[in-house]
């Protein structure tokens, strides 16, 4: 059963980014990602944030854009990067896979 609310901390945990540069990107990226905050005011993201975190992640570290070129990026054609952003995180859970056969043999 997939979680529904992720934490501040978990998120960055899964992009593998510090959690000062999601909470950057959160406020840069505001027309995208919508976290909502609890009563101590902590940001919660929905799935949806995460994924959206996940191609802006794409954008920046992967492809070098810049925040304004990926913010262009995600405004004009989200349905591409969507589609290469799932096509990498498949070949890395294949090649985390081939290599844990290797240690095995």
């Amino acid at each position: 059963m997939a979680k529904i609310i992720y934490t501040m901390g978990e998120v960055a945990a899964s992009l593998g980014e510090s959690t000062s540069a999601v909470r950057y990107w959160c406020n840069y990226f505001e027309r995208f990602v919508h976290p909502v905050r609890n009563a101590k005011g902590n940001r919660l993201f929905h799935e949806e944030d995460l994924e959206t975190l996940r191609q802006i992640r794409f954008l920046l570290k992967d492809r070098g854009m810049t925040l304004d070129g990926a913010l262009a990026a995600l405004g004009e054609d989200r349905k591409s990067i969507e589609s290469r952003v799932k096509a990498l995180e498949s070949l890395k859970s294949i090649k985390a896979q081939l290599l844990e056969v290797r240690k095995s043999l």
